[in-house]
């Protein structure tokens, strides 16, 4: 890996990928080095991503999926927990579409995916400080998520909805449900992992987020909903955490992914709504939460998204 222009250091990194089920990195890079006609990386990243993206990232959760695949007779969940923006829708159509080349299928859908049908989520998102119209745990049909993971594991089929967030002008709704039956199932999403915190006003972690009242007494509703997230965390086999270093960074990332997507379906969040939307992920889970996600791989980056250290969650 000498010739790659990657950040991170290679000793976490080896031991990841030797607890994924290679002999030595040298091993793992010869076998996908000799496989770069296949990964279609400019297809999916036209030529934007670095290389410790790809390296890094991308291509050791495949190698996950490709070993659970053969070597497990069990379906297996793989999560990606990362904050919005960050790139995981890109990840995941690529993760798709490069199973098929090696005659296996992947399915990556996102907890967002659950989101509550139209008239359900007004209920559910009523009187929240934020003014938004989803996003935060209270906001999904937990329920039917477990449902449908847990038949898929049984059964191999899966029947899941599919959310557009830029339907009803960028409040989003489902558009249609997606059958399907994958091999190997990924599942994504922003505060995937998390569990309840303990919310004291004394903690000095929630003393920094500066929180007004409202935000005070709903973000108690909000660890209260997370309690019905914890059987659907308990069918993911690994969870690969894509942590910044600092979580203001998505601020950032989030306004970028909105502009794309108002450039590619007309509608997305803007001005008040993104900044509401923003607010709303920022302050309704702890920041500190997120050190406490039982992950199997944390993943590094800085502000540019380059990863900076990959390894073993130890």
């Amino acid at each position: 890996m000498k010739d790659l222009d990657i950040k991170f250091p290679l000793d976490k990194f080896e031991r990841l990928i030797i607890d994924i089920g290679w002999e030595s990195l040298d091993e793992w890079f010869n076998f996908w080095n000799n496989q770069r006609n296949i990964l279609s990386i400019d297809q999916y990243w036209n030529n934007k991503v670095n290389d410790d993206w790809i390296w890094g990232l991308a291509l050791p959760i495949f190698s996950q999926a490709y070993k659970f695949k053969n070597y497990f007779s069990d379906r297996k969940i793989i999560g990606i927990s990362a904050l919005p923006g960050t790139g995981k829708t890109t990840l995941g159509k690529w993760l798709e579409a490069i199973s098929l080349k090696l005659n296996f299928k992947i399915a990556v859908i996102s907890i967002d995916d659950f989101y509550l049908p139209s008239d359900e989520m007004k209920l559910a998102i009523k009187n929240n400080p934020w003014n938004v119209s989803r996003g935060f745990p209270g906001s999904h049909s937990v329920k039917l998520m477990h449902e449908k993971l847990l038949n898929w594991k049984i059964n191999g089929e899966l029947n899941v909805p599919v959310f557009d967030k830029s339907l009803r002008n960028g409040l989003g709704d489902r558009s249609h449900w997606r059958l399907d039956n994958p091999d190997l199932l990924i599942l994504e999403g922003w505060f995937l992992g998390i569990k309840p915190y303990p919310i004291d006003i004394n903690d000095p972690f929630i003393n920094t987020m500066n929180l007004s009242p409202n935000e005070s007494s709903y973000i108690y509703n909000i660890q209260n909903n997370l309690n019905e997230y914890l059987d659907i965390w308990t069918l993911i086999d690994k969870i690969w955490h894509l942590k910044p270093l600092k979580i203001e960074y998505m601020n950032s990332w989030k306004k970028d992914q909105e502009k794309e997507m108002f450039l590619q379906k007309g509608n997305a969040l803007k001005d008040e709504k993104l900044s509401n939307f923003l607010r709303m992920l920022n302050v309704s889970i702890p920041h500190k939460s997120f050190d406490f996600i039982n992950s199997y791989a944390l993943l590094l980056i800085d502000q540019e998204r380059n990863l900076i250290e990959a390894g073993l969650n130890l």
